[in-house]
């Protein structure tokens, strides 16, 4: 299995309360699947998405990649299997606004150098018709180009999972369709892609929903 939470909880304590905002959650996710996890804001499912991507240790439990336990790896180690394994599409793009679409493309392997990573950037940006953009800064750039620019540098290292989260939120119908096909591509080329969203639209691109509540995956509104 290439993504598996065996029993994993999260929880934030601040303002004297605690959130629980993972509460012994198991799942696996495959190759070749795309799946959306939707739910009401707070039930967890950003939490979810940054523990999988290897950016926020939980509390409990064990999240693997390939067999790899994310959490077992040091720092340095997981910012390196992060950056060759995953791939993280978010709602806002974090494109580095004073660098050329290129250098954004390209700035994927800082963490993780790539051999002919100029020629693979490249294609990306020739795969998502950007080829004319490589010398612009995002703020000259449509919300499109910009998210198209931001899942280009997502896939540089060619990752096995893509991490997306609200993909599609700024983009009209026409753009979304567009980053929505590239995720379904890249889940049917042999990849993965875990998908949080509120959009109908986002969701309907899937091959499975899931919907969370209260740090839990739900059943027909019972804690699963």
């Amino acid at each position: 299995m290439l993504l598996q939470f065996n029993n994993v909880s999260k929880t934030y304590t601040g303002n004297h309360r605690e959130v629980r905002a993972l509460d012994d959650v198991s799942m696996s996710l495959g190759t070749g699947r795309f799946i959306a996890v939707r739910g009401p804001s707070g039930c967890g499912k950003s939490t979810l998405l940054l523990t999988a991507g290897g950016l926020l240790k939980p509390g409990a439990g064990t999240v693997s990649i390939n067999d790899t336990d994310l959490y077992a790896l040091s720092p340095e180690q997981r910012a390196r299997f992060r950056a060759e394994t995953i791939g993280f599409v978010f709602q806002q793009f974090h494109l580095v606004p004073y660098l050329s679409v290129l250098d954004n493309v390209l700035a994927a392997t800082l963490a993780a150098p790539l051999a002919n990573a100029q020629d693979r950037a490249v294609a990306l940006l020739r795969q998502f018709n950007l080829e004319d953009r490589a010398a612009h800064v995002p703020a000259e750039l449509s919300t499109g180009e910009r998210q198209r620019t931001a899942l280009a540098r997502a896939l540089m290292h060619e990752p096995t999972l893509l991490l997306a989260d609200e993909p599609t939120g700024n983009l009209d119908p026409e753009n979304a369709d567009a980053v929505l096909q590239a995720l379904k591509d890249f889940a049917q080329s042999g990849g993965a892609v875990l998908l949080v969203t509120h959009d109908d639209r986002a969701a309907g691109a899937a091959d499975d929903v899931m919907h969370m509540d209260l740090g839990r995956f739900v059943s027909e509104g019972i804690p699963t």
